[in-house]
């Protein structure tokens, strides 16, 4: 087994395709190919699931990669820390359910640094990804939250994934909508009255599950509903078809623009306001670099000042 080949592990895993991984590692693909059933062939096991739709990585592909990302990072630091005029930039990731404020204090770490010398990358995504890269160590940071609903659920994926969950804040959840929605005037909103708005939430994938959503009530029956796979679309269904969502009400208006507010939930008996605890997730006894420190610092500067700020 190679540096090499790890690299070429890691970079099929990141483009999804053999196609693709070797025009980013200037190779044919055969040989490419060759050199995955080489080392699946030394290793005893199968890296990628190969399908007209590309790669994925198996069960036993996705714990060797986690092992070669560790490696192979030692490798680029030590290339970084002793050869001379290199070109090597330090990497640093963060993963995040769609939360405006996750990526506001992305913002605000990054302007600390030289972009020069950093690959800085944040990814909003679902929330099986979130964890996945994480674990993978694609990212070093993910953002997400628990609820009564969920928390059994996710804490047993977490530790299955070899993460842990750290605690930013609590918080209830707000009714989102458009400043000029027919509900914009009220002072709280209860599900009855949204009952003939549609309901947004944001795609999970084909293997979701009601814990894995970002929204609570996930299990409840709506009669019109939409999802979503990014935030920007959110906030035009938003306005377009008179929609809504149900998130944490802690949201960066200077992201999102100032056409949109979030409504204090009122629950009721069938369909309760659900405590969020919002957190973020780290591979267990890892210590964070420098740059993850800044950056959980930034989330945690962010939310203290805005606990009753709007999305």
């Amino acid at each position: 087994m190679t540096l090499t080949q790890m690299n070429y592990i890691i970079t099929i895993s990141e483009t999804g395709s053999l196609n693709k991984a070797a025009e980013a590692l200037y190779i044919s693909q055969p040989s490419l190919t060759n050199a995955v059933k080489e080392l699946e062939k030394e290793l005893g096991i199968i890296i990628f699931n190969r399908s007209g739709r590309g790669v994925t990585l198996t069960n036993d592909g996705t714990e060797f990669l986690m092992y070669a990302r560790q490696i192979y990072g030692q490798y680029e630091s030590v290339v970084e820390k002793y050869s001379e005029g290199g070109s090597y930039k330090k990497k640093f990731g963060v993963s995040t359910q769609h939360y405006s404020f996750a990526v506001k204090a992305f913002v605000d770490m990054v302007q600390k640094f030289d972009v020069s010398e950093y690959e800085f990358a944040i990814r909003e995504t679902k929330t099986a990804d979130v964890i996945s890269d994480v674990s993978t160590m694609k990212s070093e940071v993910g953002v997400l939250y628990l609820s009564d609903f969920n928390r059994k659920a996710l804490l047993k994926l977490l530790h299955s994934a070899n993460l842990e969950f750290h605690h930013l804040i609590d918080c209830q959840a707000y009714v989102y909508l458009w400043k000029n929605h027919p509900l914009a005037n009220e002072k709280s909103i209860s599900y009855s009255q949204l009952a003939k708005y549609p309901c947004l939430s944001f795609e999970q994938g084909d293997k979701s599950s009601f814990y894995l959503s970002e929204e609570i009530l996930s299990t409840n029956e709506y009669s019109r509903t939409v999802k979503a796979s990014d935030r920007a679309t959110m906030l035009n269904l938003m306005v377009g078809l008179n929609g809504y969502t149900l998130c944490s009400g802690i949201i960066c208006e200077e992201l999102n623009g100032s056409d949109y507010l979030a409504i204090p939930f009122e629950g009721d008996e069938q369909n309760q306001n659900s405590d969020m605890e919002i957190g973020y997730i780290t591979r267990k006894n890892s210590i964070l670099s420098k740059v993850g420190n800044l950056y959980v610092s930034s989330l945690k500067k962010y939310l203290e000042q805005n606990t009753v700020s709007v999305e």
